[in-house]
C-alpha cells in the first residue's frame, strides 16, 4: 500500500510538469505579435481603396462632364449666333414693293397718292411723305435683300430705275402678330446703286493641250446634243449624271471656238478636270430675211469632265465664271 502511494505521489509531480510545460507553450502562443496583413485587414485596406476611388471617380465626373458638354457645343455656338429672328421675309418683301410702286410714282394727284401711302404707314403719316409737286417715277423696282434687326424690325432694300438711273432704296418695316401686320416704320431712304468692279488680272494657267484634244471632239458631240439632239445626250455624260438639254429650236449649234484645260497641278485629280468652253451658237432665224447671215451667239462654259478608261464624259455643266480673255 505505501508503494503504491509512493508510486501516486511520484506519478504527480510528472502530470503537474507536463501541464505547466502546455500552460507555458499556448502563453508563448498568444504573446506572438501577428504579421502585418494577416488575417481579413488586407480586405479592409482593399476595400478602402476601391471606396476612395470609387469617391475619386465622382469627383472628377461632377466636374469634367459640363465641361465637356460646353466643348462639344462650342461649334454649335456661331451657327446659332447667326440664326435670324422669325421674321416675316416673303411676306415683308412683297408688302415693300407695293409700297414701293405708290411711293416712287407721283402721276397720280397729292390727295390721292397719300390716301395709298396711307394703307402702308401708321395713322396719320401718310403727309410725312409728300414729294410737293416734286415728279417721281420708277421702273424695275425688285427686292434686293431682307435685313432683319430683330423678330419686329428689317430693312427692305429695292432696287429699282428712278427718274431713269439705277438707285437703291431702303424701307424700314414693324412686323408684329407672327408677322400676320405690316407697316412701314420710318421714312424710306434712297442709296446708291452698286458700282462697277474692277476684274483682277487672272494669274497664268498652263493649258494640257493633249487632254484638250482629248476632249475636242467630245465636247463638240455634247454641245451638239445640248441644244439639237437631245436623245443622244446620254452617251456624252458620266454614268449616274443628269444633264437636261436645252429647249428645242431654241439654238442651235455653230462651233466649238476655244477649250482651255488646266493641267494636272492646277485639279483635283488628273482623271477628273474642270474645263472652260467657248461655244457658238446659231440663233434661229424670224423667217423674213432669207440671207444666210444668221445671227450668232457666243458663251462661255464650265465643264466637268471625268475619264472612265479612255473616253471622257461630262458630269456637270455651267456658266464659266471670270471668261473675259479666255
Amino acid at each position: 500500500m505505501a508503494r503504491k502511494s509512493t508510486a501516486r505521489r511520484g506519478g504527480a509531480p510528472s502530470d503537474s510538469a507536463s501541464t505547466a510545460s502546455t500552460a507555458d507553450t499556448w502563453e508563448g502562443v498568444r504573446a506572438r505579435r501577428p504579421r502585418s496583413g494577416a488575417g481579413g485587414r488586407w480586405w479592409v485596406w482593399l476595400g478602402r481603396a476601391l471606396l476612395w476611388a470609387f469617391i475619386l471617380v465622382v469627383i472628377f465626373n461632377g466636374i469634367w462632364m459640363p465641361l465637356r458638354s460646353g466643348f462639344a457645343q462650342q461649334p454649335d455656338q456661331p451657327s446659332e449666333a447667326t440664326d435670324a429672328p422669325d421674321f416675316p421675309r416673303t411676306a415683308a418683301a412683297a408688302f415693300t414693293l407695293r409700297f414701293a410702286e405708290v411711293y416712287l410714282n407721283t402721276q397720280d394727284s397729292e390727295q390721292q397718292r397719300a390716301s395709298d401711302l396711307a394703307e402702308f404707314l401708321p395713322e396719320g403719316q401718310a403727309a410725312s411723305l409728300a414729294t410737293d409737286a416734286a415728279t417721281l417715277s420708277a421702273e424695275n423696282i425688285q427686292v434686293l435683300k431682307v435685313e432683319v434687326k430683330d423678330a419686329n424690325n428689317a430693312i427692305v432694300t429695292l432696287s429699282a430705275d428712278i427718274n431713269g438711273a439705277p438707285m437703291s432704296l431702303d424701307v424700314p418695316l414693324y412686323a408684329s402678330h407672327g408677322g400676320s401686320a405690316l407697316v412701314v416704320s420710318g421714312r424710306p431712304a434712297l442709296i446708291s446703286a452698286p458700282t462697277k468692279a474692277q476684274l483682277p488680272e487672272q494669274a497664268g494657267i498652263t493649258g494640257d493641250s493633249q487632254v484638250r484634244r482629248e476632249l475636242e471632239p467630245i465636247l463638240e458631240g455634247f454641245f451638239e446634243s445640248y441644244a439639237e439632239t437631245p436623245e443622244h445626250l446620254a452617251r456624252y455624260l458620266e454614268s449616274g449624271s443628269s444633264i437636261n438639254a436645252l429647249p428645242t429650236g431654241t439654238v442651235s449649234f455653230a462651233e466649238l471656238r476655244k477649250v482651255f484645260v488646266p493641267t494636272t497641278s492646277e485639279q483635283r485629280s488628273a482623271d477628273v478636270r474642270e474645263v472652260r468652253a467657248t461655244v457658238v451658237w446659231r440663233l434661229p432665224s424670224d423667217g423674213e430675211d432669207d440671207s444666210d447671215d444668221t445671227a450668232e451667239l457666243v458663251q462661255s462654259y464650265l465643264l466637268t469632265v471625268v475619264k472612265d478608261g479612255s473616253s471622257w464624259y461630262v458630269r456637270a455643266v455651267q456658266g464659266a465664271p471670270n471668261s473675259f480673255g479666255t
